[in-house]
């Protein structure tokens, strides 16, 4: 089933998304996983695309394992940078001919040491170009990825929140946040977002921290805040006592959001499910 379809019938929805690993050997081991996590019911799943298209083939194959081997409805990543226009329609040509009905539109980073002269002139450079592309198909849910703190390449917060409202224009039916652990900036992007226009879910991003240097490594990089009282607590707590720390953190992440009448929640797995499975326990969410 379309994912905005499903949001809009039940005004609520739990999913989660996986990374596709190195090698067949990584996805047999995660496939248990994937497993456990099913029996919560989630609405949909997510795979995430590597950078410039790096980990598409295992993006596709782990794609058709939970389509065709679970009840769940799985939505692939699809990034556009550095990948010919030709080869963007064939793998939306699969995803159709495997019945995919949902696809999360991303632009998608260069891979390390590449500029865009390495790839073919037909190339899409921006998120809003692969939306223009998928809507042609009519048979998918697009969804698009959005940045409470804003985008870290973007000049200003009202130039990110433009450029989602085009990518919104375009086709897009939901977007889904890049995580965050202040819930005021979720708070005021949603605020923003009214008063431009933008009327689609929005799906709030969860990641539940477990390694305090790994998870503050990639805010950095991707220009999220980590508030410094949980950064404190955490690095001087042992690794078992860290790990509690960041899930009950989430729990109460989550717990304000419901509060605030907030019903749809993307968790970030890292592949695991037993994190994830303790946290909805707490907030009596997915089905148990």
């Amino acid at each position: 089933m379309k994912i905005h379809e499903i949001i809009k019938n039940q005004g609520k929805s739990i999913s989660f998304e996986f990374f596709p690993p190195k090698d067949l050997d990584g996805e047999n081991r995660l496939v248990p996983v994937i497993k456990r996590l099913e029996t919560l019911g989630p609405d949909f799943v997510s795979v995430t695309y590597g950078a410039g298209g790096s980990t598409g083939k295992n993006t596709v194959s782990l794609v058709e394992r939970i389509q065709e081997g679970t009840s769940l409805t799985p939505m692939p990543h699809l990034t556009c940078i550095g990948q010919s226009y030709g080869d963007l329609k064939t793998i939306l040509d699969h995803y159709k001919h495997l019945g995919i009905e949902n696809v999360l539109a991303l632009r998608g980073d260069l891979p390390q040491g590449t500029s865009d002269a390495d790839f073919p002139e037909d190339c899409l450079t921006c998120a809003k170009d692969l939306v223009d592309l998928t809507a042609t198909y009519q048979a998918f849910s697009i969804g698009v990825a959005c940045y409470p703190e804003g985008h870290i390449e973007a000049p200003s917060l009202e130039k990110d929140l433009l450029f989602t409202k085009r990518k919104i224009d375009s086709g897009a039916h939901f977007a889904i946040t890049q995580m965050f652990f202040e819930n005021r900036f979720y708070y005021d992007f949603l605020n923003r977002a009214e008063k431009i226009g933008i009327h689609i879910p929005i799906i709030p991003g969860i990641m539940p921290i477990l390694d305090i240097k790994r998870t503050g490594e990639f805010c950095r990089r991707c220009g999220t805040t980590i508030p410094n009282s949980l950064v404190a607590r955490m690095e001087k707590a042992s690794p078992e006592d860290a790990g509690l720390i960041g899930r009950e953190f989430a729990i109460e992440q989550c717990a304000d959001l419901i509060r605030q009448g907030v019903r749809c929640f993307h968790f970030y797995t890292m592949n695991q499910a037993e994190t994830v499975i303790d946290i909805l326990g707490s907030l009596s969410l997915g089905r148990q």
